[in-house]
């Protein structure tokens, strides 16, 4: 498969791309540093901004899928970028995305209509990192993409044992943690399998 990945140089983009590479496929990356990543010969690096849409349609060329795994960082990337890669999708006629946002998007189990952020659930003061992955489930969600969000509950570092929780849409029950590894492997697992297409996915042990 050839695949796209955005946020490789991130904690789960890495892992991602080193469990893609691992099993044969043809990855394609945007990266602002080349040297962050080391050669491999099924892996091509593409030097660019995926807020730069000829940066993100040179990346995402004869893809078969795209991974996202950009962050916020304090920086409007996340919701530049999105609308970036869907426009390329659309262009390129490439369906499938699997992404990677935040549990504050899922929806609030405490107040129907509101998102964990947006309510009582969220003990975060600031809310700037999720209102950016808000912004980037709604350009997915009025997309006509087959598009996954994976979401996390709080990501330790940590290797993936490959058993943990998941929900549509909600955080699991009582979920307080899950390691960058699982959710890597979540992300990975749903490209191919296609269980959770126009769905976020609470993660959680």
């Amino acid at each position: 498969m050839k695949i796209t990945i955005f946020g490789a140089t991130g904690r789960v983009g890495n892992e991602v791309l080193q469990r893609a590479l691992a099993e044969g496929h043809e990855v394609k990356v945007l990266v602002r540093s080349l040297e962050k990543l080391p050669a491999h010969p099924n892996l091509q690096k593409f030097k660019g901004d995926v807020k730069n849409f000829e940066h993100t349609v040179q990346a995402m060329e004869q893809a078969d899928a795209v991974i996202s795994a950009i962050g916020t960082d304090k920086t409007t990337t996340l919701s530049e970028g999105v609308p970036n890669i869907i426009r390329a999708m659309e262009q390129l006629n490439v369906k499938r995305i699997v992404t990677i946002g935040t549990a504050g998007i899922l929806d609030s189990r405490a107040e129907r209509g509101k998102l964990r952020f947006q309510s009582s659930e969220s003990k975060r003061k600031l809310t700037f990192a999720a209102e950016e992955h808000a912004k980037a489930f709604r350009a997915l969600e009025a997309s006509d993409l087959d598009w996954t969000i994976a979401c996390p509950t709080y990501l330790p570092d940590g290797s993936a044992i490959g058993v943990y929780r998941t929900e549509r849409n909600m955080l699991p029950l009582n979920g307080e943690k899950i390691t960058v590894g699982d959710t890597a492997h979540f992300v990975y697992q749903e490209l191919f399998q296609n269980e959770f297409k126009h769905l976020r996915v609470g993660l959680a042990y």
